[in-house]
C-alpha cells in the first residue's frame, strides 16, 4: 500500500550529504590514459621455428613425467601400506571467502539512514509516474530489510517510517556510526530509537513498543532490521498525532495516508485485528463495489452476446449466456478489489489474509474465465471447419482446445502458487529427484499422448470416419490426449487408449474411394429366359441411370441354379461420402429394381416346398418343346429390359443428380470390409 513520508525541507546540506552517504572507495587504474601497444607482425625464420620445436617437445615431457605414476604411489602387494611422499598426504587447506564488500550507500547505520531520506526526497520532487520516481522508490525499499509478510516490504513501510522520523525530529550524522566507527566497535546491529533524547522522549510516551533498528545483512549491508519494518505499521499509527518536528507530512506521498487523514478521528481507532473502524467500513464499501461490477459487467456481456446471437438469425440461451459471462464479471470485480485494498492501509496482519485470499480468488476466476474463451474461440473454429471439405480440422479443433486449456490451468497453478508464496523451484527439485517413480507412474499417460500426436501426424482416420480397430467397429466420434471414443453400430460408446492406436491396425472403411454391394436375387424358376435376361439388361439399365453409382465397372448376371431360385448376382459401386448416404442409394436402387420386377412380371422366389401330384400316362404323351428364340430373340428380350427400366425411372425426381461426395485422393481399388448389417458386402 502506498506510504507517506516526510520529506527534508530543501537540498540536504553538503556536509549531511557527505556523511550519510559515505565515501566509496575510489579505484582508479593505472592504466588510465595507456593504449595497447599494436601487434607487429615479423618474419619466421628457420632458427626460431626449431627454438619452438624444442620448447614444445620440453613441455611434452614434462606432461608426460607428471602423469606417469611413480613406484611411491603403486600400492604393494602383502601387510604393508602403499608408500606415499609426505606432499601428498598433506592436502592444501582452503582458503577462508572474504567478506562480501558492501555498498557504499549502505555500509553503516549513518550512510543507510541518509541514503533512505535522500531517496524520500527525491521521490517527492520527481514528477508523478516518472522513472525517477521509480527509481527512488526502489532505493527507499532497499534499506528496509524483509519481514517475512506477504510481499516483504513496500513502500508504505517507508512511508510511514519516514513519518515516525520527521516527529522524532531531524536526524544528526554524529548519532549514528559510521563504516570506521561500525569496525571499530564490531557491532551487528544498532538501535536508533528509543535512546535517552530530549527529542525521543514524545514518542517513547505515545508508543511504548516503538523501535527503530539498523542490523546488518549476510551480504554486509546495513538495513532498517525485520522487527523495525514489521512493527512500523502500529508505531506509525501510535504517533500520527504527535506534530512533525521536521520535514513536510507524509500524506503528500501516500494516498491511502492522506485518506486517513481526512476520517474523523474517532474512526481511526483499532475495532478488532489491528483494523480501524474506517478500514472495516471502507472493507465493506470496496465489497459492495466490486458486487456491482460484477453484475453491471455480466449485464453488459449479456446483452452484446444476445444481440450478436439475434444477427444469425437464432434463438439465444439465457442458461448458456448467464454460464458463459459469469467468470469475467468475478474476474473484473476481484481486480477491482485487488487494485484499489491498497488505498485503505491495512495493517500487515490483515493483508497477510486479504491478499492470498483475494489473488487467489483472482487467478481462479482468470482460469475460469480463461477456459470459457477458449470455449468459444474453438467454437466458431468448429463452425469453420465444419464448412470445409476435410475432416483433419474437425479432428484438430477439439485437440487444440484441450491443449490451452491444460496451459491455462498449468499457468493459473503457478500465479496461484506465486500469490500464496509458495515456492516452485524446490517443487521442480523435488520432481527431478522422484523423476524416476514419476516416470513410471505416469509412461501410460506420456505414451497415450504420443499416440495421440502420431494420429495427428499419420492422420490413419477422422471424425465421422467408419472404422474396425482390432475387435472394435463403429464411427469415430472424438479424439483426446488421452483416449478415443468410437460409437458401435449398436450405439456403445467405446474409449481406446491411444497407445493401442500406434501398434493397432486400423481399417478404415471411410476411406473408400468406391463402396460396394453385392446383393444375390432370386427369382422363381418359372421364370421364362427371355424375362429373365431382360430383367438382368433393366438392372443394368438402372445403374447406368442412377447418379451416385460407378459406370465403368458393375456386375448384373444370372450365375446359379438354386434349390429353391434362379440367382441373379448384382455387383455395383456407390460413390458416396458415409455409410448414411450409402444405405440410402442402396434404398433407391433396390426399390427400382423391385418396380422393375413388377413391369416384367418377374416374382422373387422364397423358400418353398411345392408338392406336384398326376396319374402317370402309358405309354406317356407326347412333349411339347418350347419355342426357340429367333435370330432376333435376344435383342428383343435387352430391348424389353431397357425399355421397362426407363418406365420405371421415368418420373423419378433424382434424375439429373451427380454425386456429391466428397472428393478424396484416388487410390487403387481394394477388396475387403464388410457391411455392419450385410456379411456378404464388401469395399473396394
Amino acid at each position: 500500500m502506498p506510504g507517506t513520508s516526510v520529506l527534508i525541507d530543501g537540498p540536504l546540506r553538503p556536509e549531511v550529504c557527505e556523511q550519510g552517504s559515505g565515501k566509496s572507495s575510489e579505484i582508479v587504474g593505472r592504466w588510465r590514459g595507456e593504449r595497447p601497444a599494436p601487434f607487429r607482425r615479423g618474419r619466421c625464420t628457420i632458427g626460431t621455428m626449431r627454438l619452438h620445436v624444442k620448447i614444445i617437445r620440453l613441455l611434452l615431457a614434462l606432461a608426460l613425467m607428471l602423469i606417469a605414476p611413480t613406484p611411491l604411489a603403486v600400492a604393494q602387494n602383502g601387510p604393508d601400506v602403499a608408500e606415499t611422499t609426505p606432499n601428498a598426504a598433506q592436502s592444501p587447506e582452503p582458503e577462508p571467502e572474504p567478506e562480501p564488500e558492501p555498498a557504499p550507500e549502505r555500509d553503516s547505520p549513518r550512510s543507510t539512514m541518509f541514503t533512505f531520506l535522500e531517496a524520500m526526497h527525491r521521490f517527492n520532487e520527481a514528477p508523478m509516474y516518472s522513472r525517477a520516481r521509480s527509481a527512488a522508490m526502489t532505493d527507499a525499499v532497499a534499506c528496509l530489510s524483509d519481514p517475512g509478510g506477504v510481499g516483504g516490504a513496500d513502500f508504505s513501510d517507508a512511508v510511514m517510517l519516514l513519518g515516525v522520523l520527521n516527529r522524532i525530529g531531524e536526524v544528526q550524522p554524529h548519532t549514528l556510526p559510521n563504516r570506521r566507527d561500525v569496525a571499530r566497535r564490531g557491532i551487528d546491529s544498532f538501535t536508533y530509537f528509543p535512546q535517552e533524547l530530549r527529542s525521543h522522549k514524545p514518542l517513547r510516551v505515545a508508543a511504548p513498543d516503538g523501535v527503530i533498528e539498523f542490523e546488518r545483512g549476510d551480504d554486509g549491508e546495513w538495513r532498517f532490521s525485520p522487527e523495525t519494518v514489521e512493527g512500523v505499521s502500529s508505531f506509525y499509527r501510535a504517533a500520527d498525532h504527535l506534530p512533525i518536528a521536521f520535514g513536510v507530512h507524509e500524506r503528500k506521498l501516500s494516498l491511502s495516508i492522506r485518506l486517513r487523514q481526512l476520517v474523523p478521528p474517532a474512526l481511526r481507532r483499532d475495532a478488532a485485528f489491528g483494523v480501524e473502524y474506517w478500514q472495516w467500513i471502507g472493507l465493506l464499501f470496496l465489497i459492495l463495489l466490486s458486487v456491482t461490477l460484477d453484475f453491471t459487467i455480466r449485464a453488459v456481456l449479456s446483452g452484446v452476446a444476445a444481440r450478436k446471437i439475434r444477427r444469425r438469425n437464432e434463438e439465444p440461451n439465457p442458461a448458456s449466456i448467464k454460464r458463459t459471462v459469469r467468470p469475467f464479471g468475478l474476474f473484473a470485480s476481484a481486480l477491482l478489489f485487488l487494485g484499489t485494498i491498497q488505498l485503505l492501509g491495512l495493517p500487515d496482519g490483515a493483508l497477510l489474509v486479504v491478499l492470498p485470499a483475494i489473488r487467489l480468488f483472482l487467478m481462479l476466476a482468470g482460469v475460469w474465465a480463461g477456459f470459457r474463451v477458449t470455449d468459444l474461440v474453438a467454437e466458431v473454429f468448429a463452425k469453420k471447419a465444419s464448412r470445409t471439405k476435410t475432416k483433419f480440422d474437425d479432428l484438430l479443433v477439439p485437440l487444440l482446445r484441450r491443449a490451452v486449456k491444460i496451459f491455462i490451468f498449468i499457468f493459473g497453478l503457478i500465479y496461484i502458487a506465486n500469490s500464496l508464496q509458495i515456492e516452485i523451484l524446490p517443487l521442480l527439485t523435488g520432481l527431478g529427484i522422484g523423476g524416476l517413480a514419476f516416470a513410471f507412474a505416469a509412461r501410460d499417460t506420456i505414451e497415450n499422448f504420443f499416440g495421440s500426436v502420431a494420429v495427428l501426424i499419420d492422420r490413419p482416420f477422422e471424425v465421422g470416419d467408419w472404422v474396425k480397430i482390432n475387435d472394435v467397429e463403429g464411427i469415430i466420434e472424438t479424439l483426446g490426449f488421452r483416449s478415443t471414443r468410437v460409437r458401435t453400430f449398436q450405439n456403445s460408446l467405446v474409449t481406446m487408449p491411444n497407445a493401442i492406436l500406434v501398434r493397432a491396425t486400423v481399417d478404415n472403411f471411410g476411406r473408400r474411394q468406391y463402396r460396394r454391394t453385392w446383393q444375390d436375387l432370386g427369382i422363381a424358376y418359372d421364370t421364362p429366359p427371355d424375362r429373365v435376361e431382360a430383367f438382368c439388361e433393366g438392372i443394368r439399365e438402372l445403374i447406368r441411370n442412377h447418379p451416385h453409382t460407378r459406370k465403368d465397372f458393375y456386375i448384373v448376371n444370372f450365375t446359379e441354379f438354386k434349390d429353391d431360385h434362379l440367382n441373379i448376382v448384382v455387383c455395383v459401386f456407390f460413390i458416396v461420402p458415409d455409410w448414411v448416404a450409402e444405405m440410402n442409394e442402396r434404398q433407391r436402387l433396390f426399390l427400382d429394381i423391385m418396380r422393375l420386377a413388377d413391369q416384367l412380371g418377374v416374382e422373387f422366389a422364397f423358400p418353398t416346398q411345392t408338392l406336384y401330384m398326376r396319374r402317370e400316362q402309358w405309354p406317356p404323351g407326347e412333349h411339347d418343346p418350347a419355342k426357340l428364340p429367333g435370330p432376333d430373340g435376344q435383342s428383343v428380350a435387352l430391348d424389353k429390359g431397357r425399355q421397362a427400366a426407363a418406365d420405371v425411372i421415368a418420373e423419378a425426381p433424382w434424375r439429373g443428380e451427380t454425386p456429391d461426395a466428397r472428393p478424396r485422393p484416388k487410390r487403387p481399388m481394394k477388396s475387403g470390409g464388410k457391411d455392419p448389417t450385410k456379411a456378404g458386402e464388401s469395399d473396394t
